[in-house]
């Protein structure tokens, strides 16, 4: 069956509640982490058993294919087989491209990875950029946060092409400073040819607190709780300044970004939560944690079992599984961009919400 074939065969059976195999691979490949963000646990979590490269390379050979892979952390660098698990996900998996988030501040490592990996499968590599550079450094915990990730962008922002990677800065906003900021960082980015892609950090995460539920779902539809107060005037003002932005953006990247920013718009200026396609945590949607066990989703890190120790068809069609997709049927909605796009994408919504 052909990609095209079978994309449209997940279509339908997510919008019709059946149980497809996965399509897009979550995989935190370590919470190990050299920054000390203030709106992420990930670097005070007890440490797990992380997979080593042979089990990650038995998973990935199980696994179907995959139309695409994100590699996260924590920090994915510290890993210094990251260059290893890249291939096993290229030859095994086959996406159609790969997707890695990081901090930027192992420069030398980063290029190097970068430089010695098979460039045919296409990489977009997004670098964590939080404000200019006191914000940048606040946020993030570490001083001279900043220097270490420009020079990361400065090495690659101009081999993009050599390289076979989409350069791009993550935003993360936590305050009204990250708002105000976020136009400033646009114009300080544009020489580099790159964008920043602005996302509101939210209160809590069953992920990556230490301190919360193993379930913190909204309890309602449009319910979005970000991780600081956000005077509604400069809020408004950001959202005119990146929706106005998306017109230079290539058209997939526009078309995702405009989707989250309609969202957030809606649900914090508002007061309804649209659009709040189905989830498609546990059907399109696999996340994978460092020690190989598979929770439901950001906001419900209960496990509903172990690639280490099963295949992954055991652990899709097991009964706790399907305990765990009734949960997520039952749930309002969240509005984490992690969970959202691969919600919007497997469903159709995302088609649905350009058109209106």
């Amino acid at each position: 069956m052909t990609r095209t074939l079978s994309f449209l065969r997940t279509l339908v059976n997510n919008r019709l509640g059946r149980v497809d195999k996965p399509r897009f691979l979550t995989y935190i490949v370590t919470f190990r982490c050299n920054a000390r963000c203030i709106m992420c646990d990930s670097w005070k979590l007890e440490q797990q058993d992380e997979l080593d490269i042979e089990e990650v390379e038995r998973i990935f050979k199980d696994l179907p294919q995959l139309d695409s892979i994100r590699l996260t952390g924590g920090e994915p660098f510290i890993r210094q087989d990251l260059g290893d698990i890249i291939e096993l996900a290229r030859v095994h998996l086959r996406p159609l491209f790969a997707h890695i988030t990081s901090n930027g501040f192992l420069t030398d490592r980063i290029v190097e990875t970068l430089e010695t990996r098979n460039r045919k499968l296409p990489l977009y590599l997004l670098i964590s950029v939080d404000g200019l550079e006191q914000s940048h450094d606040l946020i993030r915990g570490r001083k001279g946060s900043w220097d270490k990730v420009i020079a990361t962008i400065e090495a690659l922002s101009d081999r993009q092409q050599e390289l076979n990677i989409h350069l791009a800065v993550n935003q993360t906003i936590v305050d009204d400073q990250g708002l105000r900021q976020y136009q400033e960082l646009h114009d300080f980015l544009k020489p580099y040819g790159i964008s920043n892609n602005p996302v509101l950090a939210y209160e809590n995460s069953a992920t990556y607190s230490i301190d919360v539920a193993e379930q913190i779902a909204p309890t309602r539809s449009g319910d979005y709780s970000p991780f600081g107060e956000l005077d509604k005037q400069a809020l408004e003002q950001f959202l005119h300044q990146a929706e106005s932005n998306l017109r230079h953006y290539p058209m997939g990247d526009r078309i995702a970004k405009n989707y989250y920013l309609k969202g957030i718009r809606n649900r914090l200026l508002n007061t309804h939560g649209k659009p709040n396609p189905r989830c498609v945590a546990l059907r399109s949607h696999l996340r994978l944690y460092p020690d190989g066990q598979v929770p439901v989703c950001q906001f419900n890190s209960n496990k509903v079992g172990s690639l280490r120790e099963s295949s992954w068809q055991e652990c899709w069609h097991s009964n706790s599984t399907q305990a765990m997709r009734n949960w997520v049927d039952d749930c309002p909605g969240c509005w984490a961009e992690c969970e959202v796009l691969p919600n919007a994408i497997y469903t159709g919504d995302i088609v649905r919400g350009t058109l209106r």
